[in-house]
């Protein structure tokens, strides 16, 4: 199966908690695929400086276990049209949660997130 990783479900597996153990399972199947959007990796170099912890080895990991994918101009575009339409209905929707949903759309994968705003969405493995 094709997944795309969020941030909240790489930091919850590199933190090793319960939650985490759903991307565990999910790299320890090798019919698996892996798919992080670049800008996760932005939000997760963030989470590494404030929390202190090493970037270069968190990189390195996602790189053995994930193709990370280029976000293009034409997914930013149409991130900010699919936050415009889930914002009538979830008030703090982020656009990087759109930008996940629209390499969704695009890769036909499911999300891996425990992230709130992915909650009861279709094609979406929520880590509880």
């Amino acid at each position: 199966m094709l997944y795309i990783v969020d941030s909240y479900a790489w930091v919850e597996y590199f933190i090793g908690s319960d939650k985490g153990e759903v991307l565990k399972e999910i790299l320890k199947d090798p019919g698996n695929r892996l798919i992080t959007p670049e800008c996760c990796i932005a939000e997760l170099a963030g989470w590494a400086l404030k929390n202190k912890q090493g970037f270069d080895k968190i990189f390195t990991a996602i790189r053995a276990n994930s193709e990370i994918v280029t976000v293009t101009l034409h997914d930013w575009i149409e991130a900010g049209r699919t936050r415009f339409e889930i914002r009538k209905n979830i008030k703090d929707f982020g656009l990087i949660d759109s930008v996940v949903l629209v390499k969704q759309k695009e890769f036909n994968a499911r999300i891996v997130s425990g992230d709130r705003h992915f909650m009861n969405m279709p094609n979406v493995t929520f880590m509880k």
